[in-house]
Parts: C-alpha cells; sequence; structure tokens
C-alpha cells in the first residue's frame, strides 16, 4: 500500500522524503530512561544528529543539534501552550508576547499564545478566551504518559480535562506531540483525542478556535515591520485565505534578515477535511473544523457538533517550518510527505 502511494507522489516529494527518511532509517523510537520517565526533571544527551530534551515539572524544552526548537509548557495554566517555537537557524516564528517582552511587538489579543488548542464554544465554555467569566480551563492530569525519543524524532503524550468554570468536566484529552528536525525544516505533528465526558458535548459555531499559532510580527501582512505573504493549499492569497477550506495555509516572510515559512498541514483523515481557516493579516493562523457558518456566513449550514458521551473525536496537524523562499508545488509536496510520515503517530 505504501508503495503504491509513493509512486503517484510529485516528484519533489519523493526528494524531501528521500532526504527525511535517510536520517531515521532502522531507528524505532526509544522509551527515555525509567528516571526519566518518573521524575520531574529528566536531561537526554545531546548530539549534533539528534533532538535532545529538558524536563521539569512543568515544562519540557527540546532542542536540535546546537538550536533551540521548541519549549512544551505542558502543565501551564489554564491551558497548555508551545513557546518558543523556531524555525531553522534559531529563527522565532510565534510571537513573543504575552510570555515575554519582544521590543516592537502589539499587545493584542493575550489569548494568542503562540501555539495552542482551544475552541470559543464547548457547552458555553469559551476555551478561547480562558480570562472571560464563562472562560474554561485545560487542565494537566499530572501524569506524562509517554516520553520517547529517536535521533531526528521526539514524542511527548500528555492527557488534559477540559473543565468549566464551576470545575464540570467536559472533556478528556490525550494530547500527542511528534517533533521532527531536518537541516533546513523543523517540524511538529499533533494529534489531539478528544472524549465526551457529559451525555453531550456541543461544540458550538464560532470562528473564535481551535489549533492555532500567532505569528512573530514579521509575518504580518500590514505593519512597520510586516514582510509577510499567505498562500493556501486552494491557490487563495492574503486576505482571501480568511474563512475559506483548504488543506495547508503558509506564511513566509523575513525574520532578522532570514527569509523563512511556516505552514499549518490538516490531516486529511480529519473530520470536515479540507477545514476552515481563521487566518488574518495581523499573524493569526487557525483551524477550525466548526465555524461553518462563522465563516460562509448567515445562509451556511451550521457548523455545531454533538459528541455524546463516551466517543472520541480526533484531530491532527502539522506545524511545518523552513527556511529560504518555497513555491506552492514544494508546499504542496512537503504536505504530501506529511500525510505518509504521519503513520508514525
Amino acid at each position: 500500500m505504501r508503495a503504491s502511494t509513493l509512486r503517484v507522489l510529485h516528484p519533489l516529494a519523493m526528494g524531501i522524503l528521500a532526504v527525511t527518511l535517510a536520517g531515521c532509517a532502522n531507528q524505532p523510537l526509544l522509551k527515555a530512561s525509567p528516571r526519566a520517565a518518573s521524575t520531574h526533571d529528566a536531561v537526554s544527551s545531546p548530539t549534533r544528529k539528534s533532538i535532545w530534551h529538558e524536563k521539569t515539572k512543568e515544562k519540557i524544552t527540546l532542542r536540535f543539534a546546537d538550536e533551540e526548537l521548541t519549549v512544551v509548557h505542558f502543565a501551564a495554566k489554564p491551558r497548555p501552550f508551545l513557546y518558543p517555537f523556531y524555525a531553522p537557524g534559531g529563527v522565532p516564528v510565534t510571537r513573543a508576547w504575552p510570555q515575554e517582552e519582544r521590543e516592537g511587538e502589539a499587545r493584542d489579543h493575550p489569548h494568542h499564545t503562540s501555539v495552542w488548542f482551544a475552541h470559543g464554544d464547548v457547552n458555553g465554555v469559551d476555551f478561547w478566551h480562558p480570562q472571560a467569566k464563562n472562560g474554561g480551563v485545560i487542565e494537566y492530569t499530572g501524569r506524562l504518559n509517554e516520553l520517547l525519543s529517536r535521533g531526528k524524532r521526539l514524542r511527548t503524550r500528555h492527557t488534559y480535562t477540559w473543565k468549566g468554570p464551576k470545575g464540570e468536566e467536559l472533556l478528556h484529552e490525550r494530547r500527542t506531540l511528534l517533533f521532527g528536525a531536518e537541516h533546513d525544516q523543523r517540524w511538529v505533528d499533533t494529534k489531539f483525542e478528544l472524549t465526551a465526558l457529559k451525555d453531550e458535548v456541543v461544540f458550538g459555531d464560532t470562528k473564535e478556535g481551535t489549533f492555532a499559532m500567532r505569528l512573530h510580527p514579521a509575518l504580518r501582512l500590514k505593519g512597520e515591520v510586516a514582510t509577510g505573504s499567505i498562500l493556501n493549499a486552494a491557490g487563495d492569497k492574503d486576505g482571501k485565505v480568511w474563512g475559506e477550506r483548504a488543506a495547508w495555509v503558509h506564511y513566509g516572510g523575513t525574520i532578522d534578515e532570514q527569509e523563512v515559512g511556516v505552514a499549518i498541514f490538516e490531516h486529511p483523515d480529519n473530520f470536515r477535511h479540507p477545514t476552515w481557516w481563521h487566518a488574518r493579516d495581523y499573524g493569526l493562523v487557525a483551524a477550525n473544523p466548526f465555524g461553518t457558518r462563522a465563516f460562509e456566513g448567515g445562509n451556511a449550514e451550521s457548523g455545531r457538533f454533538v459528541l455524546k458521551q463516551d466517543e472520541t473525536l480526533v484531530l491532527r496537524y502539522r506545524i511545518w517550518t523552513h527556511t529560504g523562499e518555497r513555491t506552492p508545488e514544494e508546499i504542496a509536496a512537503a504536505f504530501k510527505v506529511y500525510v505518509i510520515q504521519s503513520e508514525e503517530m
């Protein structure tokens, strides 16, 4: 089955896949040492050809060779997030605020926490704006379920409970993150498994969701430092991307004199693929499978979705960063590589 898939790949995808797989052939994922899995503080051994980590009670710092890749704030309150997130060369691709101060950054939308997963209406609870009166929390259960490594790959798995403002439990979440790195690209594959804890858990039709990034100000389309441009898989550009359906959205621009790009790929097995995109000219990009009417207008069918008790909804995405310019064909090829590699999840 896989051989058949490979034969129909675009030549660019074949090249990317060959380079990627060469670095990890015959290397099964290895479980971290018992100490790393059972204590709050653990450090793996760094090499120039592997992703290595340092774990504390609330976060895991990942590095590839001599460069920081990201920090997983798995126990953060009111919800987990990734910050910072880097392209190759140590180039930051997400906004620093509100996690920390960076000169020249806008201080709007304090709920935009770099890279996060949430939704603005779950049984009327707002997980997108956790500071709101009806805001919810995505609470870490206190267990590190998995920490596995294999050269240029590292996988974590944590569990969470989605709670309303009065402590009511709505969802159980199992979150898997698989990080990868090559010389000119970095990525993280995500898998969110949401299981209903109520008779009915309703995801409302709102634009405020769901898997999101707030990008570096240089990737904006407007402003003093803006150098950005937006492209989606359907060929829509810049302001025309908002509210449209597509398999991926890509932002490109220049940060610290380095040409970089970042994309979110949506897995084709996802619910309602291709998804709608809450993609703004100020640097917010979010994949949202529930906001049908919010994006398409009042005559559209509602995107409201009901998850019955003990049913599970699975959503999967990849964040892909790179240096240098990429043509639309090269981005599409990288998406095809993601679909093949996603079997590792």
